[in-house]
């Protein structure tokens, strides 16, 4: 067996949990390949699994329960030992785990931007008035209708492929999707033109991959520390805790996102409501070795400001 550490050691089998989707395969795979090559002598498999977010395709997220929908199954995989480690796309992980669960690696982000995708047109601002444009989210959702008042937002629902072949049946002149879901999947040729952050500020850890296992086998986190990322993690547990502090869920249009500066990490954040008309914002910096205290200021911020009228007023 391979030596991890002087208390644990390397099993012969890691089984790893993951959604079906085309972009959920695409990430076991790649932690799967990266575990083999660290670990040759450990057979590691993957556990496909459908979850309930998947099945649900006709209503949006926040109607249903939010995107801990995507990890449920998975989690119940962890906890009857069907798998030792789940990989989830982190912006779907919700901010408060089950417990006994823990996120012990946090591999490093693609490309964390939202991407314009349209065959007609080259950017948002290239589209009329009245045109339908595609998204998943509110946080996006908030944002277009806020820049663009005059385009109409349209849900849309399903995995990449499934978004795309809206857009070319003609039911939207444009859709948003995360640029990093593209890129992972050889689709980034999609791309019209990628949306700058002080436009569509990311999805709290957008295009950053989480490994979820259970709280009691801390010898998984020996294993999987070659694939942490520090600065991701940092940017990450800071975004994460502005959520947390603000009750972030599918239901709340809000983005955070955090970018690492030498020692510095430079956060942003912001609530809206969902029709765009008010929309809060706040930045800070703070040190990349206590990012859960700056995600936590910058919430603290947002609420001074009156993210709290917001937030009650979408839960009423």
């Amino acid at each position: 067996m391979n030596q991890v550490s002087k208390q644990h050691t390397v099993p012969a089998k890691l089984v790893i949990a993951s959604r079906e989707s085309a972009l959920a395969m695409w990430q076991a795979e790649h932690i799967r390949d990266r575990l083999r090559l660290l670990y040759p002598q450990t057979e590691v498999s993957i556990l496909g699994m459908t979850t309930q977010g998947d099945q649900i395709l006709d209503v949006t997220l926040s109607k249903i329960g939010g995107k801990g929908l995507f990890v449920k199954e998975l989690e119940t995989a962890l906890e009857n030992g069907s798998a030792d480690i789940a990989v989830h796309s982190l912006k779907d992980v919700p901010m408060h785990l089950p417990e006994g669960f823990v996120l012990a690696c946090i591999g490093e982000r693609e490309d964390p931007l939202d991407a314009f995708v349209s065959n007609k047109f080259d950017q948002l601002t290239s589209l009329p008035s009245g045109s339908v444009v595609g998204t998943s989210s509110l946080r996006r959702e908030s944002q277009l209708r806020a820049r663009f008042p005059q385009l109409d937002i349209q849900p849309l629902r399903g995995n990449v492929q499934t978004r795309l072949r809206k857009l070319d049946e003609g039911q939207y002149a444009a859709i948003i999707l995360a640029a990093a879901g593209l890129k992972r999947l050889g689709l980034g040729a999609r791309i019209r033109a990628v949306i700058s952050s002080e436009d569509s500020l990311p999805a709290v850890g957008q295009g950053a991959l989480g490994i979820e296992t259970r709280a009691d086998r801390p010898e998984l986190k020996d294993i999987l520390a070659p694939l942490h990322h520090a600065d991701t993690a940092a940017c990450v547990l800071a975004e994460r805790a502005m959520s947390r502090a603000l009750a972030g869920s599918c239901q709340v249009p809000l983005g955070g996102f955090a970018e690492v500066n030498g020692d510095i990490l430079r956060m942003r954040g912001f609530v809206a409501s969902p029709d765009g008309s008010k929309m809060l914002r706040a930045e800070l910096l703070g040190s990349v070795n206590a990012p859960e205290a700056l995600g936590d200021a910058v919430a603290d911020a947002l609420l001074k400001q009156g993210a709290g009228e917001i937030l009650a007023a979408l839960n009423d």
